[in-house]
């Protein structure tokens, strides 16, 4: 092989390397991103998980309603 053509190709060789480098860091960065924005979304969802649990619980606390269902209550005179 000539100078010429061998230096060309390690020219050619070098920047497949720092492409494929750039490639892989923005890949990495990327998932950084998206594993820091899946954890805050694990937290949002816990606290509405938590939140949703402590309304239900209190729904089920609160007494039933003194008034009659209206299939409960006694036809008006006039009937």
């Amino acid at each position: 092989m000539s100078d010429s053509l061998q230096g060309t190709l390690q020219h050619t060789m070098q920047q497949d390397i720092e492409q494929l480098q750039m490639k892989v860091a923005f890949q990495e960065d990327t998932i950084e991103t998206l594993s820091e924005a899946l954890a805050k979304q694990q937290i949002q969802l816990d606290q509405i998980t938590f939140q949703m649990k402590h309304v239900s619980d209190k729904l089920k606390q609160i007494q039933p309603s003194n008034i009659a269902d209206a299939s409960e209550e006694t036809p008006p005179p006039h009937y």
